[in-house]
């Protein structure tokens, strides 16, 4: 008699930007995605950084970096299969938008390997804002899956600052332009 090996009906994902919100992923997923959560996780040796522009969302969006002196806290989600393909897509995995890597990450004391996550194929060689749009979903996923308070606020800061930074600089360029500098 032949052996298969076993394959699993499931695999184990890693949201760390907007599809932190459960209720934006249900557009994607086409169904709730609250039973698939399992806890807050954290992925050390990363941080996080717009080093993308979302054609779709007309602004930066999230990315994790490797950072050894850094670790970024996100939703562990245990996905059936049947949303891979979806997920790629919404992560711009065809067209080389992000792509899937396998990290490990640790929740409720107890650590899962080969989770998946999406990580940004061509990164920017800096930062763009979030918009208004993604700046709340973010920060509504984080605090609907009971990310801790004091991330939360690292998030809200790290976006706020972003725009603001963006924000004074484009308001110097309009200005310079005006004067014709």
């Amino acid at each position: 008699m032949e052996q298969f090996p076993f394959r699993s009906e499931t695999f184990y994902y890693f949201a760390y930007g907007s599809c932190m919100c459960p209720v934006d992923l249900k557009r994607t997923l086409q169904e709730e995605a609250y039973p698939y959560i399992i806890a807050p996780a954290t992925l050390p040796h990363y941080r996080l950084g717009f080093y993308h522009r979302s054609s779709r969302r007309n602004c930066g969006v999230l990315d994790v970096v490797p950072d050894a002196s850094a670790s970024v806290i996100g939703v562990l989600y245990q996905l059936p299969n049947r949303f891979s393909e979806a997920l790629d897509i919404r992560e711009e995995v065809p067209t080389q938008g992000y792509r899937r890597e396998a990290v490990s990450v640790q929740c409720q004391g107890k650590w899962y390997h080969g989770v998946r996550t999406y990580t940004v194929v061509n990164k920017l060689p800096q930062e763009i804002p979030p918009n208004e749009w993604y700046f709340h979903v973010v920060l509504r996923g984080a605090t609907t899956c009971g990310l801790p308070e004091d991330y939360r606020w690292q998030l809200f800061y790290q976006m706020y600052n972003l725009r603001q930074k963006y924000e004074s600089t484009d308001k110097i360029s309009q200005r310079n332009e005006f004067l014709g500098k």
